[in-house]
């Protein structure tokens, strides 16, 4: 591929030479946490459905000079419930591209009223039709036997493959890589790029395509869905990437482009993109075998058996840990993401501020995050514990798992689910309110007990579906009985590295589980001092100490044993 080009800075010229100045990525965050199961935003043409409704909300829209959309506004335009368009604003708050707009600032309550920009809306709508690319068939059905149970009487219930069997795998080799994905996603844009700058743009006299033009404020608004830079969020301006804007009189307004001008030149710069990435996919299938993704570069971590993998895009992926124990501290981490990938039978700890956070196929561990400003999801895991304090989570095509929840929006639950359960957050670090303070999270405000259950089949996958089913519900989550609940010590392995000012669980407990805890506490405190007023000698104190700590050790190891002697019936 031929190095970039440099744009034209001459304002003489109407039409510049216009090149590609770095990359262009998808942002990926619409695409990862931005999808949501609701059948009425799902649009066979989204083109024809939007120009009508963009119309609408315009003229309905709070203020005409802002066109912001408040959820009454859109709940009668897309005849939805007042609770998902309230979902949707939520939704498109997490992932939107701007921090310093009003919906990503606005307090939980006042959200439905600050509403969204209407063109940030509008882009959102468009890719509620997105397809997200499948994971590789698997070629060793032996290592996928060897990983995870046989297939449950559950499996096959919505569709041809069910979601677990997609990831029955101990390998990201059968997944799709980064690469795959972005150049999946670029190719989405590639084809709806003409639609999408059409919606953006405003008409002006004459006929034709050259009647469109575009702003540079509209322009700016690509940016919910592209990026320049290698950097995320904090990636080049779009205004100024493109030669049309870059450079402009900030003193004055900017000459509106014509729609088809900024087309051509988004188009260039895609292809070089897909060419890129072409390449690098390439050159990883015909490398050698089991190698890692080309995009990431891997890192030995604690264990042979993890690969922690710090990304350019902005993103740490950590997989493979199997029966250990695993940490990551702020210190440790220069990502604003994390994903955790294909982990079974261990403890993961991530305490950190992170703005979004993945968990995608994990079985049998305990997974701990620090505090996610933005959004966490769950998806395709079995008989995980997750503890998570985050703005909010979406739980996806998950089994018996169990996750002990300090979130301020309400927790999303999708797809095939079987035998979730909720509970409130149950542990602290020193460092966790500095953290949840750093992210925007509240600890007055908890909704864990609030999941709210969406479409049993996504439309967002490529599967194809048996008829009937595309509007059932999925299964919701329970609560634990609160005599289950019971707190999570994590240990301070650097005191004095790392000191902070939180000595306890921030988020306050409900009442019946708070009894719990105290009822717990008591009968601890009781053996206690028991165990103190024993007629003993100190030697055979000792002596007993030693005896509960071997007793305790052999307790876990058969536990251990049980577990996984049924799970291999």
């Amino acid at each position: 591929m031929s190095d970039p080009m440099e744009p034209s800075t001459s304002k003489s010229d109407p039409n510049p030479i216009i090149g590609p100045i770095t990359l262009l990525h998808p942002r990926r965050e619409p695409f990862e946490h931005g999808l949501l199961p609701i059948q009425k935003l799902i649009f066979t043409d989204p083109l024809q459905a939007l120009i009508p409704l963009k119309q609408k909300l315009a003229s309905s829209s709070s203020s005409s000079s802002t066109h912001r959309v408040n959820s009454d506004a859109l709940a009668d335009a897309l005849q939805i419930s007042s609770e998902h368009a309230r979902l949707i604003l939520d939704t498109l708050a997490s992932v939107l591209h701007s921090e310093p707009d009003p919906l990503v600032n606005a307090h939980p309550d006042d959200v439905g009223s600050v509403g969204s920009d209407l063109r940030d809306l509008i882009l959102f709508l468009y890719i509620q039709s997105y397809k997200r690319l499948l994971p590789r068939s698997h070629k060793d059905s032996a290592a996928v036997a060897d990983v995870w149970p046989s297939t449950s009487a559950f499996d096959g219930y919505l569709s041809a493959l069910s979601p677990l069997q997609l990831v029955r795998s101990n390998t990201r080799r059968f997944m799709p890589s980064q690469a795959d994905e972005e150049a999946h996603q670029l190719s989405y844009l590639q084809k709806h790029l003409a639609n999408i700058i059409s919606l953006l743009s405003e008409p002006v006299e004459g006929e034709g395509e050259e009647s469109l033009v575009l702003t540079m404020e509209g322009f700016e608004h690509l940016g919910f869905l592209i990026q320049f830079g290698d950097k995320g969020s904090e990636g080049i301006p779009l205004s100024q990437a493109a030669p049309f804007f870059a450079n402009s009189d900030p003193d004055m307004p900017a000459v509106p482009v014509p729609a088809s001008q900024v087309l051509d030149w988004l188009l260039e710069n895609i292809a070089s993109s897909l060419e890129h990435i072409t390449d690098k996919i390439s050159a990883k299938e015909n490398g050698p075998q089991g190698g890692s993704d080309q995009d990431v570069a891997m890192a030995d971590a604690s264990s042979s058996s993890v690969r922690a993998s710090p990304s350019a895009r902005n993103c740490c992926f950590i997989e493979g840990v199997s029966k250990s124990s695993y940490v990551k501290q702020a210190s440790d981490l220069k990502h604003s993401s994390v994903k955790v990938i294909n982990c079974h039978d261990s403890v993961i700890y991530i305490l950190a501020p992170l703005r979004y956070a993945t968990i995608y196929g994990c079985s049998d561990a305990t997974i701990v995050l620090g505090a996610v400003g933005k959004a966490v999801r769950v998806e395709h895991c079995e008989r995980v514990h997750v503890i998570i304090a985050a703005k909010r989570v979406c739980i996806a095509n998950c089994r018996e798992c169990l996750f002990f929840l300090g979130v301020n929006q309400r927790p999303l639950v999708v797809g095939d689910n079987h035998k979730l359960q909720v509970a409130p957050y149950n542990t602290f670090y020193s460092q966790l309110e500095e953290h949840m303070t750093e992210v925007g999270i509240q600890a007055t405000m908890n909704r864990w007990d609030e999941p709210l259950a969406l479409g049993a089949v996504d439309p967002h996958d490529s599967l194809s579906h048996p008829a009937g089913v595309s509007d059932a519900q999925a299964e919701s989550a329970a609560q634990l009985d609160p005599d289950q609940f019971t707190n999570f010590l994590i240990p301070n392995w650097f005191e004095g590295e790392s000191a902070g000012s939180t000595k306890d669980n921030p988020f306050p407990l409900p009442d019946a589980y708070l009894k719990s805890q105290l009822r717990n506490q008591k009968n601890l405190s009781e053996i206690k001092q028991i165990l103190r007023e024993a007629p003993l000698e100190e030697n055979r104190k000792r002596e007993l100490s030693c005896a509960l700590h071997v007793y305790f050790k052999d307790w876990l190891y058969v536990e251990f044993e049980i577990k996984m002697e049924l799970e291999s019936v």
